[in-house]
């Protein structure tokens, strides 16, 4: 993790990556995605996919935009995401946060969560 600059290139591909849906809709690519413990505290408030396999996992096309992305390592395998994303059709903005873990070589998202805001804040 020497190098934060490219993993934070990386970790940002793999976050927009999610938002498009031709991945969302893909169980193949959710798989390489997503860890097979991933779940998710929606901006609902609800606790999203535990204990569901990635099979079970079906993800809504979303048109956002993200922005604000940052990244907050907590070991050589483990990071943090930090970002704001903001929901063209719902005009709605969020803060989201991801845990991130590398898994054989392969980073895969273990947990995310999104909380409505209000208005665009910087992370």
């Amino acid at each position: 993790m020497d190098d934060n600059c490219s993993l934070k290139e990386i970790l940002l591909n793999l976050e927009e990556k999610l938002l498009k849906p031709e991945i969302r809709a893909s169980k193949d690519e959710l798989t390489q995605l997503l860890s097979k413990d991933f779940f998710e505290i929606g901006s609902s408030g609800k606790v999203l996919y535990k204990n569901a396999t990635i099979s079970e996992i079906s993800l809504s096309v979303v048109n956002m935009k993200l922005s604000d992305f940052e990244i907050h390592p907590l070991s050589e395998q483990i990071v943090l995401t930090t970002y704001s994303v903001y929901n063209n059709v719902s005009k709605q903005h969020s803060l989201r946060s991801s845990i991130w873990k590398l898994t054989d070589g392969n980073w895969k998202m273990q947990f995310h969560q999104g909380t409505l805001t209000s208005q665009l804040h910087k992370t």
